[in-house]
């Protein structure tokens, strides 16, 4: 029987990474994210795409709807917005969007389909970040919610394990995607200085390849080197 996936933030950088391995693997893959048109994989037989902004909770529940939860085997909640900057200079809704798409969506999505996931003894993959584990300089509110994401997920797990739902965390540390594009800096692209979104992504197999009653928990995947690029200042 196919098992079928939620994947957020699908339409491009880790969550389109993670769509791309899951339906390579012969999942079917329901993907959400806001812009689809640079995407190839709304042209995919078992790529079902939901084309709208996450915090739009009208279309968020219609699409729930076509979910078949008898099939559902996987939710991964990657969809993430952040702005940098000394805590002073965000801003009350940047925070709250923040706040929205960080926390509160992948907490309302695992209420909204832990009954079917933990039927199936399925898997909720929690996508965080280093910042999780360490203090975030001119990151401080979205390090926070990752912080928060992190425990979150420990939590929910204690709470399901003895009906078989695993929970898993993956922190990624710096990662070639457009996360950074409110920030004065972006991944540096040297060899060996920042993280694919396939890097990232195989990070998913492994964790769904593992034997039957036992998990991965939490994994923590960095480049060899930590080096960030600062963007260059239109003249």
């Amino acid at each position: 029987m196919t098992k079928t996936a939620l994947v957020t933030g699908a339409s491009s950088g880790i969550g389109e990474a993670i769509a791309e391995l899951l339906l390579e693997e012969g999942w079917e893959v329901y993907g959400i994210g806001r812009d689809f048109s640079g995407c190839d994989l709304k042209n995919h037989p078992k790529f079902i795409c939901g084309q709208f902004d996450l915090l739009e909770e009208e279309a968020l529940s219609s699409f729930l709807k076509q979910l078949p939860l008898s099939s559902l085997n996987l939710l991964v909640n990657n969809a993430a917005s952040a702005w940098y900057g000394p805590h002073e200079t965000i801003s009350d809704s940047q925070i709250e969007t923040m706040v929205r798409t960080n926390l509160e969506l992948p907490m309302k999505l695992c209420a909204r389909l832990l009954r079917p996931l933990r039927e199936n003894h399925g898997t909720i993959i929690n996508i965080a970040s280093v910042t999780a584990l360490e203090t975030s300089t001119h990151g401080a509110v979205y390090g926070a919610l990752k912080a928060g994401l992190l425990h979150f997920s420990r939590t929910l797990f204690e709470e399901n394990r003895k009906a078989g739902l695993k929970v898993s965390v993956i922190l990624p540390d710096m990662t070639d995607t457009d996360l950074y594009r409110n920030a004065d800096f972006t991944a540096d692209l040297a060899e060996g200085c920042s993280l694919s979104p396939q890097e990232v992504a195989e990070t998913v197999r492994f964790i769904l390849s593992q034997p039957e009653g036992t998990l991965v928990s939490e994994l923590v995947i960095r480049p060899q080197y930590h080096r960030i690029k600062k963007k260059q200042k239109p003249e």
